[in-house]
């Protein structure tokens, strides 16, 4: 028996849920090979060592917690998302490949931190990184939710409304942490904790549940 188009739907877009959910395991494992396993010489102190690599600690704690609230994000969007297309397929790559180069972005943050003359380019890159994010998980939402291209038919406007909104500031706000680096690097690090935090306080899981409750 042939399957049915909502039996080929539900088929392709579980495949682009399990690969992307795979590509985001592996960004989040690989962020603590940042974390080196110290080989001391003799008479060097191993706390000294340890403690002496907290700049990757910061990276390493913040980075983690970006990438896991992005990935309960899009996990979440796929409770409305019934169909891919080309242009979902390549948008979704695309955040794929952001969400994978922030390891890099990690690393440099991690190795420039501290040093003054370079702080800052590292600083910029990474919240270069995390504004590509928000910019292509934004992208991504809307061409699956315009005009309910993608999602399930019965999906409250309501609902699709306040996701909208909820994706409408992340952008906003990782531009001014990219232009708060060229103030203080430190603030641009909070303010993205913050934005981190605040993500995972207002997923679009607890959206669902005041439109389905209703």
């Amino acid at each position: 028996m042939s399957e049915t188009p909502a039996q080929s739907d539900a088929r392709e877009t579980g495949r682009t849920e399990a690969f992307s959910d795979g590509v985001f395991a592996i960004a989040i494992t690989l962020l603590i090979l940042e974390i080196r396993v110290p080989h001391l010489e003799e008479g060097q102190s191993l706390v000294t060592f340890l403690l002496n690599q907290w700049p990757s600690y910061v990276a390493y704690v913040l980075s983690f917690l970006v990438i896991a609230v992005m990935w309960v994000n899009h996990h979440n969007l796929f409770k409305y998302i019934r169909r891919v297309d080309n242009i979902f397929l390549f948008l979704n790559s695309l955040l794929l490949m952001f969400i994978t180069f922030l390891n890099f972005s990690t690393v440099l943050l991690a190795d420039y931190l501290l040093d003054p003359n370079n702080q800052q380019v590292a600083g910029l890159v990474y919240a270069g990184t995390g504004f590509m994010i928000a910019i292509l998980f934004t992208l991504l939402w809307r061409h699956a939710s315009k005009g309910n291209r993608l999602l399930d038919k019965n999906a409250h406007p309501g609902l699709i409304k306040a996701i909208d909104d909820q994706y409408r500031y992340g952008p906003l706000l990782y531009v001014l942490a990219f232009g708060l680096v060229f103030i203080s690097i430190w603030l641009s690090l909070a303010l993205q904790f913050g934005l981190a935090i605040f993500f995972s306080l207002t997923d679009s899981s607890q959206i669902r549940t005041k439109y389905t409750s209703q």
